[in-house]
């Protein structure tokens, strides 16, 4: 009589394995933080279209025209005085004119290399790895520069509207450093829950900013028309000192002042590049849909930056010594004058400033944690920066910018002048490493039209070299140094991160070939497990060594303390739960590395014995108590890690926080 046939057992459910195995408290933590987590295929459903795009790429670039004019007259009015409103739209124009030639540079560069990474890859793909983490350094300090100067500069546009509208108030300047360290930390939360979410956060302020500057600059140019617009109290309390205008066609300043205001004003150009890095995150023909977005915000980002200049021309509206109110913000006040309707133009000029000045500070936290991926995929970052995290965002590069950017924001007080010291270098190297890699390329190949683009390609090198060696001489003593510095360390140290690796690989190669047998070489396998005191932890190790199945299982304590070597002996003879003996290595110098490390030469002295160290640990479910415990199993493994036929394996268990329900961990 055949039996029944016993029907096989259902695979267990997903809700019944998420029952018996609990997530840890730290992801669950995550999961309510950030939402749920998105699979790796979702990745072509977070690239973002052509509109939202410019909103989160532009914000940069286009916020940096609320201060670039500003920039320039800093330098020009304790010169030359009220005659630096002349100079101001001659050193505009030239920097208007500077971007037309970047722009048709970045568009060369977003058509031919169509993957993240911009200036990086360009210099990578016509100069070599080496030459190419220049851009890297470059490009990598810009985004932590950008970070800071964009959230301080927004701080200082709500600074003004309160200093505007509350008539002087004063109270409010303590909040600067506070309010912008909150901002970065909101963008950061912002980006861990992933680009999409982000996206359609920070595109929306791009375009209220553009509305909101596109009405002042019409409501100014009629009054102006028609006569009635006010000018600014060049002698009001607060404002820079004030320069005596002198005869010739600079008034006075000297070509050398005139080039630290041009380079000053430069700030307006940073950004740019912030669509060839991100160029990844637009939906496909990436190439297409990137040039028209670049082309679209150099537009807005010219008209923006002649027309806040040109107010500033006609209105005579002048920096103040602390930075509040801005030229922006002043600006504002005077062409939508006062009463209701004019306090309200001038509130949605400053709060659309803040706003992108803030999403601007977001437009790193996409660029950054790309880039860094990139670099270290070429490995000269730490391969740690290539993983996506919870919400497919790239969280170690969000996470480390962040941290740097709050350095920087805590050791300059959040301070703008001082920060655009730092500014500029870094972006304009990487526009030069740009120019002249695309000048390169078309050298090298015969194609139609290539001259016109060799020309406009290295004419940007040039004049972006020339931006960079201007900045450096003329705000060296105010912080540019530091750059200066920084930049031959961190290329030394990108460098250096690389030959490590090239060395580990070349240390891999030159291991036996692969192939051989995977069967044991050794006749004999011995498990001993470490027991330290008397607890499940160690029977729970004994257990899991009779299930390796090996030639012999032992006991062994290292009797540092004798007293105590004795109880545990005394304990472990009276147990029941084990047929193991417990063997007792003395060691009076209380060297345990050093004898575990004579234990495993003395058993595998015969060549013929493989042993197995085994490691009970506990495990602890608060943090006072991983504070108070561990790093012995660990120090173990690397004292014993270059013996052959020697493997030291840590076992972990549970004995805190889960309950009595809780059970071993399993390796």
């Amino acid at each position: 009589m055949t039996a029944p046939a016993v029907p096989a057992p259902e695979p267990p459910s997903e809700d019944s394995l998420a029952q018996s195995v609990p997530e840890p408290l730290s992801y669950r933590l995550k999961r309510r933080l950030l939402g749920p987590p998105l699979v790796t295929g979702r990745i072509q459903q977070e690239k973002l279209d052509n509109r939202t795009a410019l909103g989160v790429l532009a914000s940069d670039c286009v916020s940096s025209s609320a201060y670039g004019s500003e920039e320039i007259l800093r330098v020009l009015v304790p010169v030359v005085g009220a005659a630096a409103f002349s100079l101001l739209m001659p050193v505009t124009g030239v920097i208007v004119l500077v971007l037309v030639l970047l722009t048709l540079c970045y568009r060369d560069v977003v058509t031919i290399y169509t993957r993240a990474g911009g200036s990086y890859v360009v210099a990578r793909e016509n100069f070599g790895p080496d030459v190419a983490q220049v851009a890297a350094v470059a490009l990598l300090v810009d985004y932590v520069v950008t970070v800071a100067v964009q959230v301080s500069a927004g701080t200082n546009a709500l600074i003004s509207l309160a200093h505007l509208v509350g008539n002087g108030w004063t109270g409010v300047d303590h909040l600067q450093l506070p309010v912008s360290v909150g901002v970065v930390l909101i963008l950061v939360y912002g980006n861990l829950r992933g680009l999409r979410e982000a996206g359609r956060v920070f595109a929306v302020p791009a375009y209220l900013f553009m509305a909101a500057v596109a009405l002042m600059l019409v409501v100014g140019l009629a009054r102006w028309a028609f006569g009635d617009l006010p000018h600014a109290d060049l002698h009001a309390s607060g404002v820079v000192p004030l320069g005596t205008a002198g005869d010739g066609w600079l008034y006075g300043a000297s070509l050398f002042m005139v080039l630290r205001a041009f380079a000053n004003g430069g700030s307006s150009l940073t950004g740019l590049e912030a669509i060839s890095n991100g160029i990844s995150v637009f939906r496909e023909p990436q190439g297409r849909n990137a040039r028209s977005t670049l082309i679209t915000m150099s537009c807005v980002l010219g008209v923006l930056v002649l027309g806040v200049s040109g107010l500033a021309h006609l209105t005579h509206a002048v920096p103040y010594t602390d930075g509040t109110p801005t030229v922006i913000a002043q600006e504002a006040r005077l062409v939508f004058g006062g009463g209701p309707l004019g306090t309200a133009g001038l509130v949605l000029v400053q709060l659309a400033t803040a706003l992108i000045l803030y999403t601007g500070a977001n437009t790193p936290f996409t660029g950054f944690p790309y880039l860094a991926s990139f670099v270290a995929e070429d490995r000269f970052l730490p391969r740690q920066l290539t993983r996506r995290g919870h919400r497919l965002a790239f969280s170690g590069g969000i996470i480390t910018l962040a941290v740097v950017a709050l350095a920087l924001l805590l050791v300059t007080d959040a301070n703008v002048d001082r920060l655009v010291a730092l500014y500029a270098i870094g972006v304009f190297t990487a526009f030069t490493m740009a120019g002249a890699g695309l000048a390169t390329y078309h050298v090298r190949r015969r194609e139609p039209g290539r001259g016109w683009r060799i020309a406009v390609n290295a004419t940007a090198a040039v004049v972006s070299a020339a931006v960079v060696l201007i900045f450096a001489v003329t705000k060296f003593t105010e912080g540019a140094w530091l750059v200066v510095v920084v930049f031959p360390l961190g290329v030394w140290a990108l460098i250096r991160i690389n030959r490590e690796y090239r060395a580990e690989a070349a240390e891999v190669e030159a291991l036996p070939p692969a192939g051989e047998s995977d069967r044991p070489r050794r006749r004999r396998h011995v498990v001993c497990v470490l027991v330290d005191s008397f607890d499940p932890a160690v029977f729970h190790a004994l257990r899991y060594a009779h299930e390796l199945r090996p030639d012999e299982v032992r006991a062994v304590h290292v009797a540092v303390d004798a007293v105590r070597a004795q109880r545990l002996a005394a304990r472990w003879e009276a147990a029941r739960n084990t047929d193991v003996p417990l063997e007792s290595v003395d060691c009076p110098d209380r060297r345990l590395e050093r004898a575990l490390t004579e234990l495993a030469v003395r058993e595998t002295a015969d060549g013929h014995t493989a042993l197995t160290l085994l490691i009970a640990r506990r495990t602890y479910g608060t943090i006072l108590g991983r504070l108070l415990h561990g790093g012995t199993a660990e120090r173990i493994v690397r004292a014993l890690d270059e013996l052959p036929s020697v493997v030291v394996t840590i076992l972990p268990y549970g004995i805190a926080g889960g309950g009595p329900e809780r059970r071993p961990s399993t390796p």
